[in-house]
């Protein structure tokens, strides 16, 4: 079978537009995901949550232009796996794309998790096992019905999460103007606080903050799928970060002039578990405050609607993933570089669908949580180094330009990553080390002892 006939059997279908990829990157990411924050970041920066956000924002900017430009360079499906394994070495590829994969497999958990617990919470007479079964089905039958499909719901979504925002952040506006007129909605404390500002404690909330961002990358994962790759991903991931970044420090900013007494919320509690409380629903007092019950029960929903965009989205761009690395035969190609009629990759889809309800059954939040970033910032950082390798460090000749353009915006985007990382709680590193071991132990099985390098196969469109 020639090269040409190969290619056409093992390539994705180009239909998506660079509106399609932010809009799937949004979701990924959900447009509400600094609201459930607020509260500990608020209370861990003593008052400028909002700062952290926009700190959180730049900086990873720096790592969606290193993802970016390693698409331009290597327009396929896999994501850092693809990007880390060509720019620095297979086996460093397969290590992230490992890696990468236990974040994209926690996201869809955290979200069944978190969708079942709500479900249960308003319909107690269903248990919450069978929510927990119904979000997998439900996640694993969308995606099974193709990218089109996929990218119609989350447009769907995108726009039903985006009206109650507006409703939140118009209520907002409102309380504030009626009880301190038009220039109460102009202020510099939510930035800078003098009395309570803190390098320490802004470092510590912008650790937290940048969740907000994480699953930015997943738009990598649909390369092949994406018309004019070279161009689109780079801007849908830059346009993902910033659009976020603006949407939800607005978000905040609002809801920090609405409730300027941060530490009220926490103020005259007995116990930790009291405190963590008060912060987990932070948001939801404020939205009580400036519109009432209406909103309050909106803002829950939309938490949910949010949640159900995302796990959706998580599990189709681990299914990518899992693509890329059966293609080139890292993993079974048979069974993980296999694609349906509709030129997708069905089987993959069905296997995270049943990883998603192991780990839903297995794990609480928490546990889930703690994870994503583990795997997440070490993708990050290995392609922020692949990025200054393949653009700068093989340059045959090394400029003041080069410097700028090449090196630093990667160079800033691994130092940022890295401090991230390695303030992750000990436990996290434990479970998430025995994971990366296990990969580890696997791809040197699959090597026959780091003895033989697999071939990644390019599929870019020259």
């Amino acid at each position: 079978m020639s090269n040409q006939e190969t290619n056409s059997e093992t390539k994705l279908l180009r239909v998506l537009s660079l509106r399609d990829i932010v809009i799937y990157g949004i979701i990924l990411i959900q447009p509400v995901a600094a609201l459930p924050l607020y509260g500990h970041a608020n209370d861990i920066s003593k008052g400028h949550a909002v700062t952290t956000i926009l700190i959180a924002m730049v900086a990873m900017i720096f790592t969606a232009i290193s993802y970016g430009r390693m698409a331009n360079r290597y327009p396929s499906a896999g994501s850092a796996y693809t990007y880390v394994g060509k720019g620095l070495h297979p086996y460093l590829g397969f290590v992230s794309g490992w890696s990468m994969f236990m974040d994209y497999m926690f996201i869809p958990i955290i979200c069944v998790i978190y969708t079942s617990i709500t479900a249960n919470h308003m319909l107690p007479f269903i248990p919450y096992a069978f929510w927990i079964i119904f979000f997998v089905i439900g996640f694993t039958w969308l995606n099974l019905l193709g990218i089109r499909m996929a990218s119609r719901t989350n447009t769907i979504l995108m726009i039903v999460m985006s009206v109650v925002v507006f409703y939140f952040m118009a209520a907002a506006i409102r309380y504030i103007f009626i009880k301190n007129g038009l220039g109460g909605l102009f202020s510099v404390r939510p930035f800078y606080n003098p009395e309570t500002f803190s390098i320490g404690a802004i470092g510590s909330a912008t650790a937290l903050a940048s969740l907000t961002y994480i699953g930015f990358d997943g738009i990598t994962t649909l390369s092949e799928e994406v018309k004019n790759p070279r161009r689109n991903i780079m801007i849908g991931a830059i346009l993902t970060c910033l659009i976020t970044g603006i949407w939800s420090g607005s978000q905040i900013y609002l809801a920090q002039l609405s409730w300027p007494d941060w530490a009220s919320f926490t103020q005259g509690l007995p116990d930790e578990v009291a405190k963590n409380s008060a912060l987990d629903t932070a948001i939801m007092s404020v939205a009580n405050r400036i519109g009432g019950a209406l909103l309050d029960g909106s803002l829950s929903i939309i938490l949910l609607l949010a949640s159900i965009g995302s796990g959706a989205a998580g599990q189709l761009g681990a299914s990518r993933l899992l693509f890329g690395m059966g293609r080139d035969g890292v993993i079974s190609k048979k069974i993980f570089g296999h694609l349906d009629k509709h030129s997708s990759p069905n089987y993959n889809i069905m296997i995270v669908g049943g990883l998603v309800l192991l780990g839903a059954v297995s794990l609480n939040y928490e546990e889930a949580a703690l994870l994503i970033n583990f795997g997440a910032f070490f993708a990050f950082m290995g392609v922020n180094v692949a990025s200054l390798r393949e653009y700068f460090l093989k340059a045959e000749v090394k400029t003041i330009k080069g410097f700028l353009i090449d090196f630093l915006p990667a160079g800033i985007g691994f130092v940022f990553c890295l401090g991230i990382w390695l303030n992750l709680p000990l436990k996290t590193f434990v479970i998430g080390g025995t994971w990366m071991l296990g990969g580890i132990i696997y791809l040197a099985f699959r090597s026959k002892g780091f003895k033989e390098t697999n071939v990644m196969i390019d599929f870019s469109e020259k």
